[in-house]
């Protein structure tokens, strides 16, 4: 099939893991023997080969592309406006799909390349395929949450400012989450009220760890965080659940992670003074010298990436509640399980740990059984099962008008 995917963000643009998460989509597709081409939105307008990838990137659609940077507040507001249907990336969209006349217009998440795009698709006839990463849809910070904690439901102003990307939801054939915590909050809000819903985790790419863990003798259990230092990922929870803890040469603890900010900056001063920060670390690196991972998030994510990662290095995780990370964490057997915000209950799970240290090795069993859910050939199979029942579901389309 041909397919054009159209991407909030791609590589070398990172702001996170949703650039590489479509780049890890874009390659499995090519690699499916599907057609593929990337449109994005970057500084300038140009086609170009991105490791392997055919990537045609447009100017700006709206008033600017890059949402991370400063910019004043009337900017801010016409930015998200313009996120509720822009006529420009309608015209813009629909002249590259008639272009590269896909069989299948697939989106990864939808910012800057708009909510427009579906409905230019729909005017085309070609079936949509949409991508959830994050609650940008239903929440104008994308993350359903305040100062004050997570949002329940969606609040009064958050409705008000997203009625044009739920209504351009109509237009969306099959809507693909990595957990059914991100879909259904979708789906239960009256998003995307004609597709059919999938659950499809995300990809793991790189080698499995061969065996299990092993705890190295005559070391302390090494715990670890691996992640952005910001505050929504729980990092003054881990902070209290360490003094909570006390001092013990039992265990060492290990922060991965670049301080940009003030508050990743002042985050030593919070934690224990034994507690190291590591700065930068390539991912596979720091999994393979730790013995445990603690993802101890207050941010309702929508899957989280290191918690696969880690499972294919065969380290079992410690993760709170928040989102969809229970779904992806089984409890005794990849890992364990903190009510969202409690650091009394997760200070007490890694006291039973090094009270126990002989668990590890039976979670890292579970943990490296986990990873296989998410090998690259039962994720692409998943993909183009979609794709085949959207462009069947086309194809009769077709044939029923053709016959009227």
């Amino acid at each position: 099939m041909r397919i054009l995917m159209a991407c909030a963000a791609f590589p070398p643009f990172i702001d996170g893991g949703g650039p590489i998460s479509a780049l890890m989509i874009a390659k499995l597709i090519q690699q499916s023997g599907h057609e593929l081409e990337v449109v994005n939105v970057a500084d300038r307008e140009e086609r170009e080969i991105y490791d392997g990838i055919q990537v045609q990137r447009l100017s700006t659609l709206n008033i600017d592309w890059n949402y991370r940077l400063p910019r004043p507040w009337w900017k801010r507001l016409l930015w998200h406006a313009l996120e509720n249907f822009n006529p420009r990336a309608f015209v813009v969209m629909r002249r590259q799909i008639r272009r590269f006349r896909p069989d299948i217009v697939l989106t990864d998440s939808i910012e800057n390349v708009n909510v427009a795009t579906w409905a230019a698709a729909r005017s085309c006839g070609v079936p949509v395929a949409h991508i959830l990463r994050s609650a940008f849809l239903l929440c104008w910070k994308g993350s359903m949450h305040r100062a004050s904690g997570n949002c329940s439901k969606v609040c009064t102003s958050c409705q008000c400012t997203s009625l044009g990307k739920k209504f351009s939801s109509r237009f969306v054939d099959a809507v693909i989450g990595e957990t059914r915590f991100i879909v259904t909050k979708h789906t239960s809000n009256g998003y995307f009220p004609h597709a059919s819903a999938h659950v499809i985790p995300g990809l793991l790419p790189s080698k499995i760890a061969p065996a299990p863990r092993g705890l190295v003798e005559g070391r302390p259990i090494r715990m670890g965080y691996l992640g952005v230092l910001d505050e929504v990922k729980g990092l003054d929870i881990l902070a209290e659940a360490l003094h909570l803890l006390g001092p013990t040469d039992q265990a060492q603890f290990f922060i991965a992670g670049t301080a940009n900010s003030p508050y990743g900056k002042g985050l030593p001063a919070k934690f224990p003074s034994a507690t190291r920060f590591v700065g930068w670390v390539r991912p596979d690196e720091f999994l393979r010298e730790i013995d445990v991972l603690v993802m101890p998030s207050i941010l309702q994510e929508a899957f989280g990436r290191v918690i696969i990662e880690a499972f294919g290095s065969g380290v079992p995780v410690i993760g709170s509640s928040a989102g969809g990370i229970p779904e992806t964490i089984e409890p005794g057997k990849s890992g364990l399980l903190f009510p969202v915000g409690d650091a009394p209950a997760l200070a007490s799970l890694l006291r039973d740990i090094i009270a126990d240290p002989a668990q590890l090795a039976r979670l890292s069993e579970g943990a490296l059984e986990a990873a296989y859910r998410y090998t690259p050939e039962k994720i692409s199979s998943a993909y183009d099962a979609i794709f085949t029942r959207l462009q069947s579901t086309e194809l009769s389309r077709l044939s029923l008008r053709d016959a009227n």
